[in-house]
Parts: C-alpha cells; sequence; structure tokens
C-alpha cells in the first residue's frame, strides 16, 4: 500500500513546493526587480503620499475638477451586508452596470446626465462616454474630446484662461501606442493633478 502511494504522495509535495511556492516567487521577485511600478499597482504619488494608481479612477467632486466617466460598481451595504449598493470605482468589485440598451434606469440614468452637462456646456454635443459607465467601472481615462468638453467649467470654477486649461489637456494626452494602436487617450488624476500644480491649489 505505501509503495503505491509514496510516488503520489512525493509528486504532490513536489507540485506543491514548485507551483505554490517556487514560481510565484519567482515571477514575484523578476516583478519586483524588473517592473516594481507597475507590480505595485502603477500608484500616483504626491509628495510622500499615494494619491491613486495609473490603472484605476477615482472621483472628483467639484467644478474645479476634471470628472471621469460614470463608474457602475457596487459593494456590500455597511448596513446590510446581504445587500449591494452603488460604490463608484470600487476597485474590489469590478464590472458594468449590465443594463441592456431596452433598459429604462439607464435610459433614465443617461438622459438626466446628459441634461445636466448640457446645462453645463450648452451647445455643444455631450460625449457618450460622459454619461455611460465603462465595462470594468475603473477606467481612468477620458478621451480628448471628453476632456476638452469639461475645459469651460474648469477654467471658471479656477479662474484660468480657456487657453491655459486646454494645454494642460494637451500636455497630459497620451498619444496612439506605436502611433497607430487605440485611441488618444487622457488620465484624468493626472491631468488634475497637473492642474493643481499649475494653480498652486492643494
Amino acid at each position: 500500500m505505501l509503495k503505491e502511494l509514496r510516488p503520489a504522495l512525493v509528486m504532490t509535495a513536489a507540485l506543491t513546493v514548485l507551483t505554490g511556492l517556487a514560481y510565484p516567487l519567482a515571477v514575484t521577485g523578476v516583478a519586483q526587480a524588473v517592473f516594481p511600478h507597475q507590480a505595485n499597482g502603477s500608484p500616483v504619488e504626491r509628495g510622500s503620499a499615494v494619491v491613486g494608481s495609473d490603472l484605476i479612477g477615482q472621483p472628483f467632486t467639484g467644478e474645479r475638477y476634471f470628472q471621469p466617466r460614470p463608474s457602475a460598481t457596487g459593494g456590500p451595504d455597511p448596513a446590510d451586508p446581504s445587500r449591494t449598493v452603488p460604490q463608484p470605482y470600487n476597485a474590489a468589485n469590478s464590472g458594468g452596470s449590465n443594463l441592456g440598451p431596452t433598459s429604462r434606469a439607464l435610459a433614465e440614468r443617461v438622459q438626466a446626465e446628459a441634461e445636466r452637462l448640457r446645462a453645463e456646456n450648452p451647445g455643444v454635443p455631450v460625449p457618450v462616454e460622459l454619461v455611460t459607465a465603462s465595462g470594468s467601472g475603473l477606467d481612468p481615462h477620458l478621451s480628448p474630446a471628453a476632456a476638452d468638453f469639461q475645459v469651460p467649467r474648469v477654467a471658471r470654477a479656477r479662474g484660468m484662461t480657456e487657453a491655459a486649461v486646454r494645454g494642460l489637456v494637451a500636455a497630459n494626452t497620451a498619444p496612439r501606442a506605436l502611433g497607430f494602436l487605440g485611441e488618444p487617450t487622457v488620465n484624468v488624476l493626472a491631468l488634475n493633478l497637473a492642474l493643481d500644480k499649475a494653480a498652486g491649489g492643494r
């Protein structure tokens, strides 16, 4: 009996050490040595404090800041863990709303948000991404058009010229990868930090 069990036990122990310890430690060590910023979550620091990540969106309030696209992520209700409540940009629960194009709740939410944005910037078409959530709910980027739509509001709130704010948008616009892959994007956190720096704000 022991003769038949020994190979199985040895292989189980060997594979456990190899795949459960040696391989993860090797991958972690290489990642920390070669790509430490990415391996640690691409944190964004201001001074000695981590204020966010290059990869995960976060809410910004107030007219002085560029707003990211909506987030449909949720999480457990603190008052009743059996229920789920909206928790925008919840990185522990990435996902979309799963509301389809015939959903009345989605249509009403999009319409209300579009009306608010039209009042903010009359006569300018509202970019669709400013009223719809991404599939992950964590997208930290906007298109240059969606950022440009918000320029007049941000410039008024900060007492800056629109040209100065547009210059910051341009400086924080990443081009297509390799010149032809994807679309130009603006990281909202990086842009807002650049705004604070330019205005001497906190």
